[in-house]
């Protein structure tokens, strides 16, 4: 058997390029592989990559794009590689090739898996580091930008005086629960 393994990080991204160019990619060299796709932050609770663990055989395949599809972590790869190996399950990862069960296969794949976990913590760092840098301004705001603005979503509270939810929904294109909240904070203030 052959599992394709794709993820993304968000629902939203299940619809994009990530999932397609992923799915292209294992296809092109396994055109027999069964993807699986699964949205998941990189967390270790990613079910549907342990069911695979659980049910590849010896002589079957993972195949991922990249490594930080496989696993986050020199621990958490070195981990997952040693136990597909000692199933006889190969592992093949399309940017770096087939993993080999060798002593020399075992000491790149190490190096590599260091050099993705040590990218990945710059990555967090660089980005913390702008966030700081961000936060001097006096103009910061922590999170998402507001989709709408206090004068569209007003509008919208009016509307709700003759028209349903719903009605205010189709006509807007503000949420129900944009406008509950509103709401909510309008009664407050």
């Amino acid at each position: 058997m052959k599992y394709g393994y794709t993820r993304v990080s968000t629902k939203g991204q299940l619809d994009g390029n990530s999932i397609e160019e992923q799915t292209n990619a294992i296809q092109a060299v396994y055109a027999d592989a069964e993807i699986i796709v699964e949205s998941y932050s990189g967390a270790k609770e990613r079910p549907l990559f342990n069911q695979i663990l659980d049910k590849a055989e010896k002589n079957d395949y993972i195949i991922v794009t990249k490594l930080d599809r496989f696993c986050r972590s020199t621990k958490e790869g070195l981990e997952y590689i040693d136990r597909l190996m000692n199933k006889g399950v190969k592992i093949h990862i399309l940017n770096m090739g087939l993993i080999e069960n060798t002593p020399m296969g075992r000491l790149i794949v190490t190096n590599l898996l260091a050099f993705a976990e040590f990218e990945r913590a710059m990555i967090i760092e660089r980005t913390q580091g702008g966030k700081q840098i961000a936060k001097q301004r006096a103009d910061f705001k922590e999170g998402r930008p507001k989709k709408y603005n206090s004068k569209k979503i007003n509008h919208a509270l009016e509307l709700l005086q003759s028209y349903s939810y719903k009605e205010v929904e189709a006509l807007t294109g503000i949420s129900k629960s944009t406008l509950i909240r509103a709401k909510r904070t309008q009664s407050v203030s």
